[in-house]
C-alpha cells in the first residue's frame, strides 16, 4: 500500500512544489487549500499526472473544526498518515512598520502560521504513534516550513518573524517529544524563494541579491522545497531529528 501525506497549502507555490516532488516518490496525497475544489482542478489534475490518488481537503487550518475535518477526510480515504507537511502560511495583511502594526492583524496571521499548524502537528502525531503502536514497521515524519523569517529580522512585518521563530521552537519540541516513537520531525527554511506570496516585492528582492545578499545568485524556486521535503520524507536524514535545512541558497551563511 502506499504511503500518504498530508500537505497544507499544497495547491500553490512552496506547498504546490513539495506536492509535486511527493507525488513523484509515488505518495497518495491528501492537499488542503482555502479555496473551493472547483478552483484548484488544474494544480490537482497536474499532481494526478504522476500516476497518484489526489484528495483534496478544502479548510482554514486556523480554525479548529476544519483540521478536524481535513483529517476526518485522509482517515476515511486512506486509513492512514504517514508524512505531515506544515506548509500552509499567510503574509501580513499590511506591511507596517512594527510601530504601527495592529493587533488584529497580528492575532490574524498568529492563528494561520502558527496556532493551526501547532495543532495539526499534535492530533497528526498522535495518530501516527496510534499507526506505530499497532504496527512496529510504521514509519512516519512532521516537517514544518519555515522561512529564514525566524532568525533575520524584517521590521515591516514582524508578525510573520515572530510566527516562524515560534514554528522554529514548536519543530524542536515537537522532536523531543516524538523521539521516543522513532517519529521525527523536520524544519525546511526557504529563503527569497518566487511565489506568489513574493510577487509583490520581487523587483526590491531582484536588486538584494544582485546586490550579493544570497551566495546562489537566484530565487530560490518551490521546486528548490520540493526536493529537500521529499529527501527528509524518504528518511535520507533518520538521525537528524529536530534539525532545520536551510534552503536559502546562502543568504543565512555569514561571509566575511
Amino acid at each position: 500500500m502506499k504511503k500518504v501525506a498530508l500537505i497544507t497549502g499544497g495547491c500553490r507555490g512552496i506547498g504546490l512544489g513539495i506536492s509535486h516532488a511527493l507525488a513523484a516518490e509515488g505518495y497518495q496525497l491528501a492537499v488542503n487549500g482555502v479555496k473551493a475544489e472547483t478552483d484548484v482542478e488544474e494544480p490537482l489534475n497536474a499532481l494526478r499526472e504522476h500516476g497518484v490518488d489526489v484528495l483534496y481537503c478544502q479548510g482554514d487550518i486556523g480554525d479548529a473544526d476544519a483540521r478536524s475535518t481535513i483529517l476526518h477526510q485522509v482517515r476515511n480515504r486512506y486509513g492512514q498518515l504517514h508524512v505531515l507537511v506544515n506548509n500552509a502560511g499567510v503574509a501580513p495583511r499590511q506591511r507596517k512598520d512594527l510601530l504601527e502594526a495592529e493587533e488584529s492583524d497580528y492575532e490574524w496571521l498568529m492563528k494561520i502560521n502558527l496556532t493551526g499548524p501547532y495543532f495539526l502537528a499534535q492530533s497528526s502525531a498522535n495518530w501516527m504513534i496510534e499507526q506505530k503502536e499497532a504496527d512496529a514497521t510504521f514509519t512516519g515524519c512532521l516537517i514544518n516550513i519555515g522561512s529564514i523569517s525566524a532568525t533575520v529580522v524584517s521590521p515591516n512585518r514582524g508578525e510573520y518573524c515572530i510566527s516562524k521563530a515560534g514554528m522554529r521552537m514548536m519543530t524542536a519540541l515537537f522532536a523531543a517529544r516524538l523521539g521516543e516513537y522513532e517519529i521525527p520531525v523536520y524544519e525546511v527554511a526557504p529563503g527569497l524563494t518566487l511565489s506568489d506570496m513574493t510577487t509583490v516585492v520581487k523587483e526590491k528582492y531582484d536588486k538584494v541579491i544582485e546586490a550579493g545578499a544570497t551566495i546562489q545568485k537566484r530565487w530560490g524556486t518551490p521546486t528548490d522545497c520540493g526536493k529537500a521535503v521529499a529527501m527528509l520524507a524518504r528518511g535520507e536524514c533518520p538521525y537528524s531529528t529536530g534539525q532545520v535545512l536551510m534552503v536559502d541558497g546562502g543568504l543565512t551563511t555569514q561571509v566575511l
